[in-house]
């Protein structure tokens, strides 16, 4: 399974980098405005600068709903650096979308996936990556990771080639979990992935094996 950072965060994206696990970065306009960046020129330059960090997927999305802006934002996106990977909202003419720039040999993440019927959408029209957002399903007291189980068996008894990526992760155990019931890739912010290293058994023994190291040498 591949980690993604889900941020804007320039030093955030150095740090899970540096920690030699990461696979690519998500992003979205909400993103980029915590961070300040605002402007088409400023988000632009941010995205490549992404991109001469990260060896990876950095998935960039448009802000237009409608056919026409949706393929023009796409196309200027993807010419900023091989690496980027088009983000696209599941909708009517997001699909229509995907579906071009897939003829167009353009890479695409289906964004904003909240149920079964999407998923199979976005696989039909050829979307390179499937966002289900696990968290805000968690929010309406439905169970985000079973529909990441449902997507899973579904594009394995079709043969999709869709890769999901379960986004909107909100703890660790979204991580394991999602890796558990198929996941292709897990966008995480860099909380969620740290979290992974914890455990009480693990401080207990490092600072027994620290006491026991500085006894036996003084």
């Amino acid at each position: 399974m591949k980690f993604f950072i889900d941020t804007a965060n320039i030093d955030q994206i150095r740090e899970a980098n540096d920690l030699g696990i990461l696979d690519g970065v998500t992003t979205n306009p909400s993103l980029m405005a915590k961070e300040g960046i605002v402007g088409e020129e400023a988000v632009l330059n941010h995205y490549k600068a992404i991109c001469e960090i990260v060896d990876g997927d950095v998935s960039a999305e448009v802000i237009s709903t409608d056919f026409e802006g949706m393929i023009a934002e796409g196309e200027k996106l993807a010419a900023l650096h091989h690496n980027i990977v088009v983000k696209i909202p599941m909708i009517k003419d997001g699909i229509k979308a995907i579906s071009y720039f897939t003829g167009k040999g353009i890479r695409t993440n289906c964004t904003l996936v909240f149920s079964a019927g999407q998923a199979i959408l976005a696989a039909k029209a050829g979307a390179t990556y499937l966002s289900p957002f696990i968290g805000r399903i968690d929010d309406m007291n439905w169970d985000g990771i079973e529909l990441i189980k449902s997507i899973a068996e579904i594009y394995a008894v079709q043969g999709y080639e869709t890769e999901i990526l379960a986004a909107s992760i909100r703890n660790p155990l979204h991580i394991v979990k999602s890796a558990e019931f198929g996941a292709d890739v897990v966008t995480c912010p860099l909380s969620a992935i740290l979290g992974l290293l914890k455990h009480p058994l693990t401080d207990i023994g490092l600072a027994q094996f620290l006491a026991d190291h500085k006894k036996a040498n003084g």
